[in-house]
């Protein structure tokens, strides 16, 4: 019988979510050893950081990945301004990219930043530009969507960390480290809408 593993990594900034890369940029074999057979179950761009699964459960990596199931992800985003209420509206109701309407979000704008490490490459700092926080989560993942959800309402991503695949949390992992998770833990993830 197949031991499945299940790792949490937080993804650094400027990391691909692939073990090699032809162009010798930093991937995730940077930071193992991890088991040789186990694959991140979705992705992050490499401009995002945050939280990563890794396993070698095929059936798993469907139910999270499979659109009808409608698993959260929940992200911390920094953006330029201040978003107005008709801009975080639009977010949370659905916003037309690329002729396609997106699923609607929970959006909430953070009142002060986050806790969380700073970034080893400092986010765009424009002096008569202000930025602020918002808490996103998304019930879909299309490539680089928060980025092009904020910027088609007019306040672009600065930064982006996810901290949340359903139940389970980045917590107090810092980037480039990773722990192993047990199956119990991830028994959270079936339950088709969490």
């Amino acid at each position: 019988m197949k031991e499945y593993r299940y790792i949490l990594f937080n993804k650094p900034y400027g990391v691909l979510c692939q073990f090699t890369d032809r162009e010798g940029r930093a991937t995730l074999s940077d930071f193992g050893p991890f088991p040789r057979d186990v694959y991140p179950a979705g992705r992050l761009d490499r401009d995002s950081e945050g939280l990563l699964l890794l396993t070698n459960d095929g059936s798993l990596k469907h139910l999270l990945l499979e659109p009808r199931y409608e698993h959260a992800r929940t992200y911390l985003v920094q953006v330029e301004r201040i978003p107005t209420d008709e801009a975080m509206e639009r977010l949370r109701h659905g916003v037309l990219i690329e002729s396609r309407r997106t699923r609607p979000a929970e959006v909430r704008l953070l009142t002060r930043a986050p806790e969380i490490p700073d970034r080893g490459v400092p986010v765009r700092y424009r002096k008569n530009v202000p930025t602020s926080w918002m808490e996103i989560t998304l019930r879909e993942g299309k490539n680089r969507q928060i980025r092009k959800m904020t910027a088609a309402v007019g306040f672009p991503t600065l930064r982006l960390v996810r901290v949340g695949i359903g139940r389970l949390v980045l917590g107090s992992l810092q980037p480039g480290e990773w722990k192993n998770i047990p199956q119990e833990e991830i028994r959270k993830l079936t339950d088709h809408r969490t």
